[in-house]
């Protein structure tokens, strides 16, 4: 698939190790989940929309760029939530906008229980941010959700996945990029990632 985007940088392998790691606490595991968000959103905007300016330097006058693109942090709640401080602190002119789904335990598939629907979707670029991509079912129900609501530029974000979310993603929403740190082996029988981290909201908020 060409959409997949593993990190390959080695901080992002240091830090997944340790944020996978069982006796991770849950403060180191909120502070690791930053910094990784932060390290994987560098690598998925590097094809943002800039322009050229002049700004004036002490010593005379520099060719500089802005970025131009105006962008959408769109975390699914509740574990997407820890993703969003360190992107926003890289990009504070963004909007946020949450999107809550929950799985059924019995069919793995999402329920839509809140969404706060924006009046520009189409004018962003969306950054869509959950920590892991099992089944792939919450996050293609978020992607379908984004464009219908008229969002044209959808990259997902993510900590780890699995091949069965990658494959779910891709075969629902081909042309959405799909940036992680790491893709795993398979789901379990119970649609966890293995071997994974556990889950991801619960070692965020201690419960």
């Amino acid at each position: 698939m060409s959409n997949i985007y593993p990190s390959s940088h080695p901080l992002v392998a240091h830090k997944l190790s340790r944020l996978r790691t069982a006796d991770t606490s849950p403060v180191e595991f909120r502070k690791l989940t930053r910094e990784l968000s932060a390290l994987l959103a560098y690598e998925a905007t590097a094809d943002l929309k800039t322009e050229e300016t002049e700004v004036s330097t002490p010593m005379g006058t520099a060719t500089g760029t802005i970025v131009t693109a105006k962008i959408a942090l769109v975390p699914v709640l509740r574990a997407g939530l820890g993703m969003v401080s360190s992107i926003h602190n890289l990009m504070p002119d963004a909007a946020v906008w949450h999107i809550g789904l929950k799985r059924d335990e019995h069919t793995l598939e999402p329920i839509e229980y809140y969404a706060n629907k924006p009046t520009d979707a189409a004018e962003r670029t969306c950054l869509l941010l959950d920590p892991m991509l099992a089944t792939g079912g919450s996050a293609s129900s978020a992607c379908t959700l984004l464009k219908s609501w008229g969002a044209q530029i959808i990259k997902y974000i993510g900590l780890i996945a699995a091949p069965e979310g990658v494959s779910r993603l891709h075969r629902d929403h081909p042309r959405i990029p799909i940036h992680v740190a790491g893709v795993d082996s398979h789901l379990n029988d119970i649609g966890f990632i293995v071997p994974g981290l556990g889950d991801a909201g619960d070692r965020q908020f201690a419960t």
